[in-house]
């Protein structure tokens, strides 16, 4: 059931919180001394109890904006600040951001503590952020999703520091393992022969490298059984990487009497024992 909220429905009430927000840009406007619309850099925005925001797309060279902890449920109003490089919209009540694909320029972008639910419609607002390098969405409901971090690293491979917790080189072979098999069957099937993927594209994140093997310290985790995959495939070939215990069982021939013993019938032979090897 989508979403509404009681304002959206009373022009009155949406008024007076853009009256609101115009009076806290203005209160700052004052407070930095600026004058013209061209000399504002930044923004401080927080801790106001917005629920709206009027446009800033006057101000050409914003590159900092603060927000947090206010009550906002959007971010329709920025579109054309395409100089904005630190937008900080955490501890809101935001539940879509759609339009954040118009600040190309964004490095940094905190949306932790909100209402955001869905994982794809996030990813793909976030896809074109191509200067996007932190990136921070806990304590939001879509972190639900069993393999989110992964997920989020996949798709976003630019990402370097994400909920605040640096990306590392296990976690982009582990997503490469699990959402693009394709790429990993390539992987073994090259091991052996000590060459370099050369497809790969030298730009991304992943280092060009021989790849004997998959790495020994990735674990798949109870949870990867649980998932559910859009394409068959996908789930069979998580599933047989899965490592299974292989039992060996020999003769311990040290043990077996000689043919000299078994005439002499002595009565302190051993009892023939086998011997249990388990590999994994």
């Amino acid at each position: 059931m989508p979403r509404t909220f009681q304002h959206a429905h009373n022009p009155r009430a949406s008024e007076s919180a853009l009256q609101i927000s115009s009076r806290a840009v203005e209160d700052q406007l004052k407070i930095c001394g600026h004058k013209r619309d061209a000399d504002v850099f930044e923004l401080f925005l927080s801790q106001k109890e917005l629920t709206e925001v009027i446009d800033l797309s006057r101000f050409k060279r914003l590159k900092y904006l603060w927000l947090h902890h206010n009550k906002l449920h959007g971010i329709a109003f920025l579109t054309r600040n395409y100089c904005l490089t630190e937008l900080y919209l955490n501890n809101n009540a935001i539940f879509e951001i759609e339009g954040l694909h118009y600040l190309p320029s964004l490095h940094i972008l905190l949306l932790h503590h909100n209402e955001l639910t869905s994982i794809d419609a996030t990813v793909k607002e976030l896809k074109g952020l191509l200067n996007l390098k932190t990136l921070s969405l806990y304590q939001n409901p879509l972190c639900q999703y069993k393999l989110y971090r992964l997920y989020i690293i996949y798709h976003l491979p630019g990402v370097e520091l994400l909920d605040r917790n640096q990306v590392t080189e296990k976690e982009r072979r582990s997503m490469i393992t699990i959402f693009n098999h394709k790429k990993a069957h390539t992987i073994q099937s090259i091991a052996f022969g000590g060459k370099v993927d050369a497809s790969w594209n030298p730009k991304l994140p992943l280092k060009q490298k021989p790849v004997q093997r998959l790495p020994s310290d990735f674990a798949f985790a109870d949870n990867v059984d649980k998932t559910v995959f859009d394409d068959p495939e996908d789930a069979v070939f998580v599933r047989s990487m899965k490592r299974s215990v292989m039992t060996i069982t020999s003769m311990n021939w040290d043990t077996v009497p000689t043919r000299e013993e078994k005439y002499m019938e002595e009565k302190g032979t051993e009892s023939t024992q086998m011997l249990t090897v388990m590999l994994r």
